[in-house]
């Protein structure tokens, strides 16, 4: 599924873009859904997980309509994942953040979780799927290509040089290793910026919005065994994972 320099792009740098990965009437169709529940949740939207001023969240998308559920095992996506975490991993989370226009902040440089790799490697990997254009003024993500590699965490504030931002056309998806440090531009236009966030983790580690907790019986029960397989739902180790707490925190762009 993805060439040696696409392989080596994502160990060296930390992260690898797919151009046009998601057809324009899926990436409407998901943007009709995503207006449809900032409507229906209102103040609410993404209490499941965190509000963040400067942006609008929906958390626990799974949960939320088939169109969230077709992004969980989208193949080239998945092939990408493998390379950075191995064979067994599962969904993490699947959320959405849309920057607010003119929302006069950027989030701080940042790993998801606050994970660092450890002796078993790398335990995290994040999708960012352009749901809008990703510009130079709009809130494009910033990354530090190679940062994932320092085995350190950014310092609240931290400027680190090398630092870019990944822009792109709405259907791009970005993934990374999530130790990259990254985080979200300003938004200095008038129109909102979207992105879906669809995170994964590694098998042994617990997932930041317990999949099995949250997502009803009557999604579970149509799922395939793939995504019931990347949803840990058949997972005795994410039961005890579950049971022992399994809230993360820490920025999600």
């Amino acid at each position: 599924m993805l060439s040696d320099s696409q392989k080596q792009q994502l160990i060296h740098q930390g992260f690898l873009v797919f151009p046009g990965l998601v057809a324009a009437a899926r990436v409407a169709r998901l943007n009709e859904r995503v207006e449809e529940l900032f409507a229906a949740e209102g103040e609410n939207a993404g209490r499941e997980f965190k509000m963040e001023p400067g942006a609008r969240r929906i958390a626990n998308a799974v949960d939320k309509g088939e169109v969230f559920e077709e992004a969980i095992d989208h193949p080239a996506v998945l092939a990408a994942v493998e390379v950075v975490l191995g064979t067994d991993f599962k969904l993490s989370s699947l959320n959405v953040r849309s920057a607010n226009p003119h929302n006069g902040c950027a989030q701080p440089l940042h790993i998801d979780g606050g994970e660092l790799p450890d002796d078993q490697g790398n335990s995290v990997c994040n999708s960012v799927w352009m749901l809008d254009d990703f510009t130079e003024r709009n809130g494009a993500l910033r990354i530090v290509p190679g940062s994932h590699r320092w085995g350190r965490a950014p310092e609240p504030g931290a400027k680190a040089e090398g630092e870019m931002l990944v822009t792109g056309k709405a259907g791009d998806v970005v993934v990374m290793n999530a130790h990259l440090w990254h985080g979200g531009s300003e938004n200095f236009t008038d129109h909102q910026r979207r992105a879906m966030h669809v995170y994964y983790t590694r098998g042994d580690k617990p997932q930041q919005q317990c999949q099995k907790r949250l997502v009803r019986a009557e999604v579970q029960a149509r799922l395939s065994p793939l995504r019931r397989r990347i949803l840990a739902l058949d997972d005795p180790r994410n039961d005890a994972l579950s049971a022992a707490g399994s809230g993360r925190s820490g920025f999600l762009r």
